[in-house]
């Protein structure tokens, strides 16, 4: 029997692969998801959570069916989106439009000026729009966050952040290889490392790039309490040795003065939290998601620096490669 306080939900890009996390988050909030869209058809994995959600794989018949439900009074409350990272304002506006609330996977958009665009629609529909930013809810991060405010005030730390998650060819055939559909490796992987940077260290106050390709990239930001090199990856040619010989395809890292940041667990249920946290009258908007957009819009565009001073060690390797 439905829980009659339960929210009602459609989501877009159900064939993907963070889909079922919001798929969970929304049945473990006790709530309903009632339509589902994506043009690809493998979306089995509905059945273990919503068998009974109707399938599209059209988008004017989703929208038809979104609106037939609004006419006869069955509005879904929230519509969950999923797809590609070009198509997010996009899918966010059909929400709003439809008078439900948007709840969008990050990066929100590819660039700055799609949240003022995103503000204004907000206003005029007196919808809200949230950005899924679960580092934010993670307990070490969290954590991080309060020892870096006790922390005198003049201190900056010292920070090596390194993330290398390997893919296939598969990846750069994929709409996510795509820079104009994905907005680049630092977009597309990072963007979530750079939201927890901004809310753990303070205001971005430089960027400089040393390293920009298709699979990698690395650089130097520094904010009001610290200095960061980082390094991305998809490759696993970048892989360090100790991960290959451990037979591992992923590796991360965060050295905050010289001491690694532990948060390998915890991330299981991070959607979920922040689906209660979005149900429960919190939730991380617009503005929330600025500051990263712009770090990754700035890191996209940016020229190279060579080499020189400071910058992580793993760009070395690479250039030498």
């Amino acid at each position: 029997m439905t829980n009659p306080d339960s929210k009602r939900f459609a989501l877009i890009g159900a064939a993907g692969y963070i889909a079922p996390r919001h798929m969970k988050a929304i049945r473990d909030t006790k709530n309903e998801l009632v339509a589902a869209l994506d043009p690809k058809d493998s979306v089995g994995i509905i059945d273990s959570y919503f068998p009974d959600a109707d399938f599209f794989i059209e988008f004017e018949r989703f929208d038809r069916h979104i609106d037939k439900l609004r006419r006869n009074g069955k509005p879904v409350d929230y519509v969950s989106i999923c797809s590609p990272n070009y198509l997010h304002d996009a899918h966010i506006r059909f929400a709003l439009r439809n008078g439900a609330q948007a709840i969008c996977e990050k990066p929100l958009v590819l660039n700055p000026w799609n949240i003022d665009a995103l503000a204004e629609i907000e206003k005029e529909s007196g919808s809200r729009i949230y950005n899924i930013l679960q580092l934010r809810l993670h307990p070490a991060i969290q954590a991080l966050r309060q020892k870096v405010a006790a922390a005198p005030a003049d201190h900056v730390f010292d920070v090596d952040l390194t993330y290398l998650t390997s893919r296939g060819h598969w990846y750069f055939t994929s709409w996510k290889g795509a820079n104009d559909k994905a907005g680049g490796i630092a977009t597309n992987i990072g963007v979530h490392f750079f939201d927890m940077l901004s809310w753990v260290f303070g205001q971005r106050q430089s960027s400089v790039v040393h390293l920009h390709r298709p699979d990698v990239a690395g650089g130097l930001l520094t904010y009001e309490r610290a200095r960061v090199r980082w390094f991305l990856s998809v490759n696993a040619e970048h892989l360090p040795p100790a991960a290959v010989a451990a037979g591992k395809r992923t590796y991360r890292s965060i050295l905050i003065g010289g001491e690694e940041l532990e948060f390998s667990e915890g991330f299981t249920d991070l959607h979920t939290a922040s689906y209660q946290d979005i149900l429960g009258g919190g939730g991380f908007g617009l503005e929330a998601a600025r500051p990263s957009i712009e770090a990754v819009h700035d890191i996209r565009h940016a020229a190279i620096v060579p080499l020189q001073n400071d910058y992580h060690p793993f760009c070395r390797n690479v250039a030498d490669s």
